[in-house]
């Protein structure tokens, strides 16, 4: 893949020391991975043009930009309603060298707006929860998951949590569908009341895991898979395997590692299989 840096020495992560070389690279390295997870689906970017401790922002709307990216409406036509979706690898080496750190997907495809496809259970812990004991909430989610024949996968957030991944090929709308991830939620709670909340309010956070549903919302997004993380540390929201869960830690694999990863990479081959039919 030959493509141009601009500015390649430029510092994106200071404390790190790592350029815009170094993320751009990295995106080239990952980019066969990553566009099962974000080809033909609308997507959004985090950008920082004079690094993470600049003033970075969420770019969801095309506007003026057109070059890498393939554009679509979601039913009006003010640039507004307009929004955008990649389908080659190129594309998103290209969203490097725009400045994108973060790479955020819908849970549907372009041609399918109102079918959504891929599930997203976010495990959002409080600060002061032991990182066993999420660990233990996230294995009691698989484990109702499982009662419920529904396969899930397993990535880490690059942050303090996890993230549980659920791909349905049955046609849900999304009202259906974002009804049935609030259940869920509710359920576990239910189950394990003195360690999860599906209340989005902190208040009711104290020495729980909050088990975000509401990404399975017409229009909201999560952190795709295989992206930075616009955060001291440059890590990444990396695919592991359920057998690893104990191994490594949300925050545990970064830039440097994650080009490493081929282990973890084969992990998500299925889903990303999946997603592709």
């Amino acid at each position: 893949m030959n493509f141009e840096i601009t500015n390649p020495d430029k510092i994106i992560y200071p404390k790190e020391k790592i350029t815009k070389k170094d993320v751009v690279l990295y995106y080239s390295r990952l980019a066969k991975y990553m566009l099962p997870f974000l080809k033909d689906r609308p997507i959004s970017v985090i950008r920082c043009l004079s690094g993470i401790n600049g003033e970075c922002f969420f770019k969801k709307h095309p506007k003026t930009e057109r070059k890498h990216i393939k554009t679509f409406f979601m039913g009006g036509d003010t640039e507004n309603d307009e929004y955008f979706y990649l389908t080659k690898e190129e594309d998103i080496v290209f969203q490097a060298q725009m400045g994108t750190i973060e790479f955020h997907i819908w849970a549907n495809k372009v041609n399918k707006l109102n079918s959504p496809d891929i599930m997203t259970f976010d495990l959002d812990p409080d600060e002061k929860l032991p990182l066993e004991t999420l660990r233990d909430g996230a294995k009691k989610l698989k484990s109702v998951l499982d009662e419920l024949k529904l396969k899930s996968y397993l990535k880490t957030s690059g942050g303090k949590g996890y993230h549980v991944l659920v791909p349905f090929k049955k046609s849900l709308s999304y009202q259906k569908f974002s009804e049935f991830s609030r259940r869920v939620a509710e359920l576990m709670e239910s189950l394990y009341p003195n360690l999860f909340t599906s209340n989005i309010r902190k208040a009711t956070r104290k020495n729980k895991i909050f088990l975000d549903w509401q990404r399975n919302t017409k229009g909201a997004t999560c952190v795709a898979p295989y992206s930075l993380r616009a955060r001291s540390g440059a890590k990444v929201s990396m695919p592991i395997a359920w057998k690893n869960i104990d191994k490594i830690a949300p925050n545990e694999i970064d830039i440097f590692s994650g080009v490493k990863g081929k282990n973890v990479w084969q992990d998500f081959f299925n889903l990303s299989q999946e997603l592709s039919n």
